[in-house]
């Protein structure tokens, strides 16, 4: 599964041979969760309430670009939360 981002420690990947609906994986120390793209919310899984909220920051910013990519299958590094 690539790892399309990495910031504060929350490392976002998306597999290419998934089920809909769109959405990416995100890991932080022992949590994990899968989020969907268009309502940012977490399909499954678990975040720490902070790493929710950076994390849908994150998305919120990059949301056309994630649906870009589990689109097209094209993967490439999306900028980190700075």
């Amino acid at each position: 599964m690539p790892e399309i981002s990495r910031f504060l420690g929350i490392v976002i990947l998306m597999y290419f041979d998934e089920h809909n609906p769109p959405h990416f994986h995100v890991r932080y120390n022992d949590f994990r969760a899968s989020v969907g793209i268009s309502d940012l919310n977490v399909i499954e899984g678990h975040l720490p309430a902070r790493v929710r909220s950076l994390v849908q920051e994150w998305a919120e910013a990059h949301q056309e670009e994630l649906l870009q990519i589990w689109n097209t299958k094209e993967f490439h590094k999306v900028a980190p939360l700075v």
